[in-house]
């Protein structure tokens, strides 16, 4: 090496300790971008709730140079109703009654998938699908559990939610086509207790309150079962 010349770079410091390689690829920032996208959207509650998947999909989108159709996805949210002042989080409380983080969630998975983003543990088939969308109108009209949806129509493809059986929690069902809407599954389980106290569930396990799929008007994309009109007529809807 002459005086003018870098230093070779070498992975084996001082005393042979392993220096780091240096920064990652591209390929693996947005690998992981992607797999931490996918736990936020599964888990909203642990990683921070809505303002977190907003954050998580602004920097993935950054990170694949889709910066214009992300600022474009907000707004058709918000021309759709989906989006308010309070965010999406705001646009549910007005249509779904009890809705929570996994519902919002289901908002950003729709946009995931848009963009091949989000990982499914199944995908319908084009077979499946159609069955699926004919059942719906009469399958909805009547009072419908978490059980009941799971044994009709298989195993969801993304479930928004922990694995706790009483909790409420959204179930997607998909095919491999971002342009077949996905469709969602909203269930609910509510308390018997007062705030502050051990939480004891009115059902035995979630029910459904509505189907929702589709991307126009918010309000219109939903499929009410008897239930969730009667949580909408409580809380005044």
């Amino acid at each position: 090496m002459t005086g003018g010349d870098p230093p070779e770079r070498s992975l084996i410091g001082v005393r042979g300790m392993t220096i780091s390689p240096g920064p990652r690829s591209s390929a693996e920032i947005r690998a992981y971008l992607r797999a931490r996208l996918n736990d936020a959207l599964r888990r909203s509650g642990m990683y921070g709730g809505e303002l977190a998947l907003r954050l998580m999909i602004d920097h993935l989108a950054y990170a694949e140079h889709q910066e214009e159709w992300w600022a474009e996805a907000l707004r058709a949210l918000k021309s759709r109703g989906a989006f308010d002042s309070a965010g999406v989080t705001g646009a549910f409380g007005t249509v779904l009654p009890g809705s929570c983080e996994n519902d919002v969630a289901s908002i950003y998975a729709e946009l995931a998938h848009d963009q091949g983003w989000l990982r499914s543990d199944r995908t319908l088939t084009a077979g499946e699908y159609a069955s699926l969308r004919r059942a719906l109108s009469a399958w909805t009209a009547h009072d419908r559990t978490l059980t009941e949806v799971r044994q009709t129509f298989g195993p969801p493809s993304v479930i928004f939610g922990g694995d706790n059986p009483f909790y409420g929690k959204t179930l997607a069902y998909l095919t491999e086509s971002a342009t077949e809407p996905i469709i969602f599954f909203h269930l609910w389980n509510g308390s018997s207790r007062k705030a502050g106290s051990t939480w004891s569930p009115i059902h035995d396990e979630p029910v459904l309150l509505a189907v929702r799929f589709g991307r126009g008007a918010f309000e219109d994309t939903f499929t009410f079962t008897p239930a969730g009109d009667r949580r909408r007529s409580v809380t005044g809807e």
